[in-house]
């Protein structure tokens, strides 16, 4: 009996520890990093949860049908660490984003590589600090 209790233990354990491991994906795996966009619109929500960011972004074309994009970015604690605010791209901010293409074209989904305020000119992204502490 002991031993089906130990090895009850060691199976619950392992699979604590692969549970997160599985979740978690590489931004590879669903975005071709060697290919960039850049599109403009407005943010309509800001989503800062673990373990990615995502910003979401109504983008209107030349005839004025809007669009809605998302934009997955780093993880919250970074995106701040990168100087990202929340009093500053909030619902209505009008921005300019620069983005890897999915892999699947069929969504409007892309991994944020810069996101450009069009009030300020301020710049956030997931790879580096942009602006804000630490910014080169």
């Amino acid at each position: 009996m002991e031993r089906k209790v130990y090895a009850l233990a060691c199976g619950l354990l392992l699979l604590a520890i692969a549970v997160p491991a599985w979740a978690h994906h590489s931004f590879a795996a669903a975005y071709d990093t060697s290919k960039t966009a850049t599109l403009e619109g407005v943010i309509d929500q800001v989503r800062l949860t673990n373990p990615h960011s995502w910003f979401v972004v109504d983008v209107k074309d030349a005839s004025g049908k809007v669009t809605q994009w998302k934009f997955e970015a780093g993880t919250p604690s970074g995106m701040i660490r990168n100087g990202y605010q929340a009093s500053v791209i909030k619902h209505g901010t009008e921005v300019t984003i620069t983005y890897c293409l999915a892999k699947d074209p069929t969504q409007n989904v892309g991994m944020l590589r810069e996101l450009v305020t069009k009030a300020d000119g301020k710049k956030y992204g997931m790879f580096g600090p942009q602006e804000g502490p630490g910014a080169q």
